[in-house]
């Protein structure tokens, strides 16, 4: 299979996966608020949130990993795959270990730090009981997700993803409908999600001849510790506002922002996904030193992004709040309706997609540590503001602090590829994000034609649609003007 078909294969399964991940991620979180109330969603959103920072101490290790396999694959050299391999397995699952005496330590502190409102014996078996998948995954999935990705095999753990979010989405509706616990449902789904690494491990014995027992000499695996700062700035960037939220301020508000954030990072990991095979294709690119073809295909990728992200996220920061308030519907312990904050942080995330194609060169190019002072001058902005702010402004505060490191660290990058790895210039950049701004500007004037009075998804769906033509008609427009050579590529390349 060719490397373009393997591409799109690859995003194509990734934008599926995303999309059944994305309505499954509405429909729970609703079914959980009406049959657990808003404190227990915040409770489960901030326990998730707590847990995901031990993805913190991999220390970006899995990129370098995956940024490491490219050369070997390219070359068909099974012992240096091997070696990496092998060396990655043993850092998981020493890893894992660290994680299960975080999980010991956490059970003591979340219920003295984090004021649930539930007794400590609610909280901590619900908190041991959601880190059961995720010990799972460092113990067997992560090293065999990264030689799949490395080899532009993503479809393959993508496609289990699919089957267990499907499964774990029906055994869970049918558990709270029956009358189970919320522990009892959680049990489920991290007995689901156990599934999807055990069903990597086998697929990657069955298919690749891995030698087992070749000998490591010295570290096969590159500059292994400097990921470290880029995974700390979207660790942090990811999970701060929840943290300083559920420290500082009430459940409901967690709750609050868990809904608006699933919303926004369902749209992120939507791009994301669609977006999965460029890190291997342009390693591939990279190993093969394939200069020319790099520097083209970048350029059609980065006008891709930036026009997709301008519209995904401009509809999204006009219709997030009239879908929230239908979301929502029916629920009054809390003011779901808020404008500015989901403006705000649907901002935020349209600048994480932006520096999709800039970020993905760097890390194709395991430029780790070279780009470490950007990640972690973010992370402290991230961190700086948000507590700054969230006394005084709340949710708005928390959303303005991750626009912030979220707008600096996709400028760092275009700054540093100026004259790093593909030499160009930041004028291209410049006029693209005119471009955006305009697009942005005239459609949130255009939107002033249409009200949202309905309080039904049906209602919900026409108002989108109308929206969403404005939009798409003033991008194509603008873009028909300025890129109308980007716009004839893209065209050619979707007709083969």
């Amino acid at each position: 299979m060719s490397r373009r078909k393997k591409l799109l294969l690859n995003t194509g399964t990734g934008f599926l996966k995303q999309v059944i991940v994305v309505i499954c991620g509405f429909i729970l979180p609703r079914y959980m608020i009406l049959y657990y109330g808003s404190a227990v969603n915040g409770v489960v959103s901030s326990i998730a949130n707590y847990l995901s920072f031990i993805s913190l101490l991999d220390m970006g290790v899995g990129a370098v990993v995956q940024a490491n396999l490219y050369k070997p694959l390219a070359e068909g050299d099974r012992d240096q795959i091997s070696r990496i391999v092998i060396s990655s397995e043993r850092f998981f699952r020493r890893l894992a270990f660290i994680f299960i005496a975080y999980i010991t330590v956490l059970c003591f502190v979340f219920p003295l730090v984090v004021n649930t409102g539930f007794n400590s014996f609610f909280t901590i078996t619900l908190l041991i009981i959601i880190s059961i998948s995720t010990l799972a995954e460092y113990m067997f999935g992560i090293t065999y997700q990264l030689l799949l990705n490395a080899d532009q095999r993503s479809y393959v753990p993508l496609l289990m993803q699919i089957g267990t979010v499907l499964m774990n989405t029906v055994f869970a509706i049918l558990l709270m409908k029956m009358g189970a616990s919320i522990h009892v449902v959680k049990l489920m789904t991290s007995a689901v999600y156990v599934l999807r690494p055990v069903g990597q491990m086998l697929y990657v014995r069955k298919h690749y001849r891995l030698n087992r027992k070749i000998e490591i000499v010295g570290e096969p695996i590159q500059q292994k510790w400097n990921g470290f700062s880029q995974h700390l700035a979207a660790v942090v960037c990811q999970n701060i506002d929840i943290v300083v939220l559920s420290l500082f301020s009430t459940m409901e508000n967690v709750s609050i922002y868990s809904v608006y954030f699933n919303v926004s990072n369902g749209i992120v990991q939507i791009v994301l996904m669609a977006a999965t095979g460029l890190e291997s294709f342009f390693g591939n690119m990279i190993a093969k030193r394939e200069r020319d073809e790099l520097s083209r295909s970048f350029q059609m990728v980065e006008w891709i992004i930036h026009t997709g992200v301008t519209v995904i996220f401009t509809i999204a920061a006009l219709t997030i709040v009239p879908f929230v308030s239908v979301y929502t519907r029916g629920i009054t312990d809390a003011d779901y309706i808020q404008p500015v904050f989901g403006a705000l942080l649907v901002a935020a995330y349209g600048f994480r997609c932006i520096r999709v194609p800039y970020f993905r060169v760097v890390k194709a190019a395991g430029h780790f540590k070279e780009t470490q002072n950007g990640a972690y001058i973010s992370a402290i902005l991230n961190i700086v503001i948000t507590v700054s702010l969230v006394f005084r402004y709340g949710l708005i505060g928390a959303a303005a602090g991750t626009l912030a490191a979220m707008l600096y660290h996709t400028c760092y990058f275009v700054w540093y590829l100026r004259k790093n790895i593909l030499e160009r210039s930041i004028w291209p950049f410049i006029q693209y994000i005119l471009v955006d701004g305009l697009t942005v500007f005239l459609s949130v004037f255009a939107s002033r034609l249409f009200s949202f009075q309905g309080e039904s998804y049906q209602t919900w769906v026409l108002y989108a649609a109308e929206i969403s033509a404005v939009v798409i008609m003033i991008s194509s427009v603008l873009n028909l003007l300025v890129y109308r050579k980007q716009a004839g590529a893209a065209w050619k390349l979707l007709r083969k």
